[in-house]
């Protein structure tokens, strides 16, 4: 056994510690089971003070660290080094505190989604961020990537739901900014250093996080619409007559829901077949009578006005998941051949434009099928791009060129939600100018000044030019 493992022992105790013999059978992700962790080693703190003894250890030894929390991001964010330690936070899965007067909690980095979500909702609260990895995905995950999910356009990013953070940076130094206030002005907002920066900064170990109180009733529909000026219409359509309440806008286009509402899918089509676009709307609100009927008010004057063309409304709880899991079971694209996933956000105005941008070009490519959808309401647009099994890595370039380009001119950004990873680096400067990309490069060589810290990932050390 080498020094460093002998010391990293030390520090986290002979259960905190996998030799490689002992994690090489993990998998790199929950999309990528085929693939295996490599590393020095695995460590498992179960504390703050374990996580900065790790790091700074590291740093003296000019050790790399790559941190994982769930495993469920879908840009390579958390791609393991043969050279480096590989950081996991899942024995750092305590809720220390939650306060319902002031609608605060406070976590541990390694607690998943749901089990948040499971726990507030015993003292009639809500943590509003939810995604279809929310029983696997980790909050410090969460916070790292700035998720977004389902309920972006009446809740916000996760960015909106921290209110402090811990992290420890490279050399172990620990920052303690776990604010609980809503409103504190003093000063710089350090914890947005950490948000979003997919642990290229510095690894967050706790959380103090915004709770709201439980929505009493929650109203869903799928309807079905003709054309997108449609879908354009009908958000602003449910949005002013729901009063601020429009907690979800889900856009599936046609040849998406037929795909996940027909064998092999669990799911049977609650809508016939054939409409150009599906939209899966849903309410937050109180449990007053007048809630359904405001909603079903609603859509009643859509179909009056032509904006949709039919309509089914969820009667119960059981009716309202049936209707989400038709949205998760993006697993279905897998069924014929390989497929590359992407997130891409743009204004609504340009987005029949640019989806008719990428299909032509997609045309002229070998991929099989490109099916779209997404939290439209939020400007936030995936696609699934299927390709003939075992050829994604030759076509992902070209692929990727075919979704990326057309947002240069559109003011469009590669990552919506996902990341930036390793896939989407090299497409970075089409969101971010010179100036900006400068800049991130300033704050990495401050904070991370032998680029340790989830190297490679984000900005390209190479082209930045450091260690």
């Amino acid at each position: 056994m080498d020094t460093f493992e002998t010391e990293l022992r030390q520090i986290l105790g002979e259960s905190g510690v996998l030799a490689p013999r002992d994690f090489h059978q993990r998998a790199a992700g929950i999309w990528r089971q085929s693939e295996s962790l490599s590393g020095i080693a695995l460590a498992r703190p179960r504390d703050t003070q374990e996580t900065a003894a790790c790091l700074a250890l590291c740093y003296q030894r000019d050790i790399p660290v790559v941190t994982q929390g769930g495993l469920t991001g879908l840009v390579r964010g958390a791609d393991t080094l043969s050279s480096g330690l590989v950081l996991s936070l899942e024995r750092m899965s305590t809720i220390e505190q939650i306060d319902p007067e002031q609608r605060v909690v406070t976590a541990q980095a390694g607690v998943t989604l749901q089990q948040l979500q499971d726990t507030v909702a015993q003292q009639g609260l809500m943590f509003p961020l939810d995604l279809g990895a929310r029983g696997t995905a980790t909050l410090g995950g969460n916070a790292s990537t700035n998720a977004g999910g389902n309920r972006v356009l009446k809740y916000g990013m996760m960015r909106d739901m921290v209110l402090g953070v811990e992290a420890v940076l490279a050399d172990g130094t620990i920052i303690n900014a776990l604010n609980p206030l809503i409103k504190n002005n003093a000063g710089y907002d350090l914890k947005q250093l950490f948000l979003g920066s997919e642990g290229t900064l510095g690894v967050i170990t706790r959380l103090t996080l915004r709770l709201r109180e439980t929505a009493q009733s929650s109203q869903m529909s799928l309807v079905a619409v003709k054309a997108f000026d449609d879908v354009k219409r009908l958000l602003r359509h449910m949005d002013r007559g729901l009063g601020g309440q429009l907690s979800a806008f889900e856009v599936l286009w046609g040849d998406f829901y037929q795909l996940v509402t027909t064998l092999p899918a669990q799911n049977r089509p609650p809508l016939p077949h054939g409409h150009p676009f599906y939209v899966l709307l849903e309410s937050h609100g109180t449990s007053h009578p007048m809630e359904h009927e405001r909603f079903a008010a609603a859509l009643e004057d859509a179909l009056r006005d032509d904006i949709i063309d039919d309509a089914v409304i969820a009667q119960s709880e059981r009716e309202c998941a049936t209707l989400w899991s038709i949205r998760d079971d993006v697993a279905q694209v897998f069924n014929d051949g390989d497929a590359l996933l992407f997130d891409v956000s743009l204004p609504i105005s340009a987005m029949q434009s640019y989806v008719a941008a990428v299909k032509h070009g997609l045309a002229e490519t070998a991929c099989m099928q490109c099916w779209t959808f997404g939290h439209v309401g939020d400007g936030n647009l995936h696609f699934a791009v299927q390709v003939p099994r075992g050829r994604a890595e030759e076509l992902r370039e070209c692929v990727e060129r075919c979704v990326y380009e057309p947002l240069r001119g559109i003011k469009g950004s590669v990552s919506a939600e996902h990341g930036i990873g390793l896939e989407k680096k090299p497409w970075l400067p089409i969101s971010r100018s010179k100036e900006e990309l400068d800049l991130m490069v300033t704050l990495k060589q401050a904070l991370d000044p032998k680029n340790l810290l989830n190297p490679g990932k984000v900005i390209d050390a190479a082209v930045a030019g450091m260690a």
